[in-house]
């Protein structure tokens, strides 16, 4: 009987207070991971996300940082490598989206989505990622978008960052395939979260969008708690650079 076993590994899982993030953290504690959650507004004591993995009588161990912000991203990398032996698994999930049209979209929208979704993720992946090469094991896992392999309307720097991260996933798994480290992506397709309520809001969009979802749905957080928990574990252990695809059908359309 095959059974995700991911008991003894700490998990470091970034943008985790809500969202896809939250249930990808949840869906790793249910398989036996202790949990390293971060993002911008995640309280030290009583988040929702907390309380839901110590629930499952695993660990749970709150940070801060801005990721908009490269001393806050070095500050909290020293302080995670202070207060735990290792990281085994790496969900690099922390993301941001601004929208504006490509003709007015200001440098401001561009700089901070680049910084957020591209510059962090690279960082994190590197300095974490070193020390999983030098154990000869780990697994990371990038939270990657439709907008991978499609520009989308409206979010030029969305768009820009999420193509680079399907660029960046291969290219980490080329050099660190042969030393134990596993790097793939998951790629959401159109998700009931913060990120599209203002497409979920406009009646037109939204009908075009679920007219095109074999499905026939807006997926949900809890569509992630398999594929995370999946390639986090040794079932994953001869997949590397692959982003898979969770939209319903979407990009088979």
């Amino acid at each position: 009987m095959i059974q995700i076993d991911l008991s003894g590994k700490l998990a470091l899982v970034t943008g985790c207070n809500r969202g896809i993030g939250k249930t990808m953290a949840e869906g790793l504690a249910e398989a036996g991971a202790d949990i390293i959650g971060v993002s911008g507004s995640m309280p030290e004591k009583g988040s929702e996300v907390s309380k839901n993995v110590e629930a499952l009588g695993r660990k749970f161990y709150a940070y801060q940082a801005d990721f908009a912000d490269r001393e806050s991203i070095y500050t909290f990398i020293e302080k995670v490598k202070k207060e735990h032996s290792q990281v085994d698994i790496l969900i690099n999930n922390a993301g941001t989206i601004l929208r504006a049209p490509a003709a007015e979209h200001p440098d401001e929208f561009w700089d901070k989505v680049i910084k957020i979704n591209l510059d962090a993720q690279f960082i994190l992946t590197r300095e974490f990622g070193k020390e999983m090469i030098e154990r000869g094991s780990g697994k990371i896992v990038f939270t990657a978008s439709l907008l991978t392999f499609q520009g989308g309307i409206n979010v030029p720097g969305y768009a820009a960052s999420k193509g680079a991260i399907g660029s960046l996933i291969k290219a980490f798994a080329n050099e660190w395939a042969g030393k134990g480290v596993n790097v793939n992506g998951i790629a959401p397709g159109y998700i009931a979260t913060d990120n599209t309520e203002a497409l979920r809001n406009d009646p037109e969009r939204s009908a075009s969008i679920l007219g095109r979802i074999p499905a026939g749905r807006w997926g949900e957080p809890e569509d992630f708690k398999g594929p995370v928990t999946f390639l986090s574990s040794s079932l994953a252990d001869y997949i590397h650079g692959t982003i898979l695809m969770v939209d319903g059908g979407w990009m088979g359309r």
